[in-house]
């Protein structure tokens, strides 16, 4: 080898070991920086320095004044802290953990479960150790349980919605990641700022969060790094790269859909805009008729809600909450947020999602459209286990969200899939509305026609929704599966329970079957 050659070679082996160590020591520089803002936070507070306690006092005074009294700006506030709530983050974490779960990348599933439980255990025991109080304002405007320093909402949500992003940008390219990361950043920024605008922290509490979660973020991506290398892939820059690039293709949401997508969009949008008008209105006429000209019994509009009343036990009670309880906008939100990740995880189409999604909006609008239309009250004369309801009585919207959810999965799983267990989702999709018709009606919160008025809605916007969305035009055996190719079509085979078969295999098969045939013929 020649000598210009030999040094060729040492130097770029020089520059790989340099990119390499740039690469492991950015974020390792990365948490040194973000530990000593913590430390010198921390031991600012548990010393009450007269300095940062002057500006910390002040700054909660003036930012909380800016919204005090302006109950607009107070909602947006509380509900951009929302998105930072435990219960938030927590659905988030789960929602992508599944996502990756049912893509087989297991250990990008555990480092998101690892690193929010982080967040979780870090909070209140950072708190505990600290104690710092609440700051008290002239205009409280919420209220802050539990310690003051460090910011939970803050901490957590710098953890999580960090580690997403740290997990799915490889699957950001061109401007979508531009997007992706601002939306991010935007986030974690507007998170911290609420606390301080409702008066619940202090700056120091939102600071001293953002850096003891970088340190966290840091300390799990070092880790996550290192387990890569010792498998023997190579080093990634994280924070340009994503944990694993060559995962992209499973951490893509979906494929795009075939055809001209924006022609047919629009008159989808267009069609079910129309048939939920129609809907709608044909559902208030049939409350207007039955309220003002239906002498209150119509379907046993009074007699019904008594003999239930008459006939309360405490373990019918009990079921009946239940019940209730699953049918309430929390449980249906779960349902439909889990049917729409499991679907968009396997199937790698959007048009399981949007069908969820359109309906579920769909019919939450229509009820709450007809209730304030209708206003019609409770039954009268029965006692009602659940008080302070902010609606009327018809439709019913627990028995509407009900039907439309049960139901669409329903759809949605024989449509999509092959094995004899799909026919099981019948029975949810049947005794689900049943019973929690019965729980609203024996709890006296709804009349017959009520039930009957929500039945009506569900089976015409679920007829409506599955013509023009067409849920289940990409199962295994439609034609825009097979054009989609043999990704989305092992998707699908590993949501009914088969793999699909590669051609190659099956001609050897056949090929060897003719073959011992013909040496059985042979004398």
């Amino acid at each position: 080898m020649s000598e210009r050659g030999f040094a060729g070679q040492l130097t770029g082996m020089a520059l790989t070991v340099a990119d390499r160590w740039r690469r492991f020591f950015s974020p390792l520089t990365l948490i040194i920086a973000a530990a000593a803002v913590f430390v010198l936070l921390l031991v600012a507070v548990r010393t009450q320095w007269a300095p940062l306690e002057s500006v910390d006092h002040t700054t909660a005074s003036s930012l909380n004044s800016l919204i005090a009294g302006q109950s607009v700006a107070v909602a947006v506030v509380k509900a951009v802290t929302f998105l930072g709530s435990t219960g938030v983050l927590l659905v988030v974490i789960v929602a992508a953990a599944t996502v990756l779960a049912i893509r087989r990348r297991w250990r990008l599933a555990l480092y998101l479960l690892i690193t929010g439980a982080g967040a979780l255990v870090l909070d209140p025991v950072l708190k505990a150790l600290v104690g710092r109080l609440r700051p008290v304002v002239a205009h409280p405007v919420a209220h802050g349980t539990g310690n003051s320093f460090p910011s939970g909402h803050s901490l957590s949500s710098i953890v999580c919605y960090g580690a997403v992003f740290l997990v799915f940008l490889p699957a950001m390219r061109g401007r979508w990641r531009t997007v992706f990361i601002t939306a991010v950043v935007t986030l974690i920024a507007l998170i911290g700022i609420s606390r301080l605008l409702l008066g619940v922290h202090y700056v120091s509490d939102v600071v001293g969060a953002w850096a003891v979660g970088v340190l966290w973020l840091g300390l799990t991506t070092v880790a996550f790094e290192l387990t890569r290398q010792a498998a023997g892939r190579p080093v990634t820059d994280p924070a340009a790269e994503g944990l694993e690039p060559e995962a992209r293709a499973d951490l893509k949401p979906a494929a795009p859909e075939p055809g001209s997508p924006r022609y047919r969009a629009g008159r989808t949008a267009a069609g079910l805009l129309i048939a939920w008008v129609l809907i709608v209105g044909l559902v208030t006429g049939i409350g207007e008729l039955v309220t003002r000209y239906g002498n209150g019994n119509v379907l046993g509009d009074r007699t019904v809600p008594h003999w239930l009343a008459a006939h309360r036990t405490p373990g019918v009670t009990t079921w009946s909450q239940v019940f209730s309880t699953l049918g309430a906008t929390q449980a249906i939100l779960l349902v439909s947020l889990a049917t729409g990740v499991v679907f968009l995880a396997v199937t790698r189409r959007w048009r399981p999602v949007v069908f969820v999604t359109v309906l579920m909006t769909g019919e939450l609008a229509a009820f709450l459209t007809a209730a304030a239309v209708v206003k019609r009250p409770r039954p009268a004369g029965v006692s009602q286990l659940d008080h302070g309801l902010p609606t009327s009585a018809f439709p019913s919207g627990h028995e509407a969200a009900t039907c439309c959810i049960y139901i669409g999965l329903a759809i949605l799983v024989i449509g999509h899939t092959r094995g004899w267990w799909r026919w099981l989702f019948l029975i949810p999709a049947v005794a689900m509305p049943v019973l929690v018709a019965l729980s609203r009606m024996y709890r006296g919160e709804h009349h017959p026609t009520d039930i009957v008025g929500s039945l009506v809605f569900s089976g015409l916007w679920l007829t409506a929704a599955v013509l023009l969305i067409r849920p289940n035009e990409d199962r295994p055996d439609g034609s825009a599966g097979r054009e989609a190719g043999t990704e989305g079509r092992g998707a699908a085979g590993r949501l009914a329970g088969t793999a699909p078969r590669p051609e190659g295999r099956v001609s050897r098969a056949r090929t060897a079957a003719a073959r011992a045939r013909r040496a059985e013929r042979t004398p």
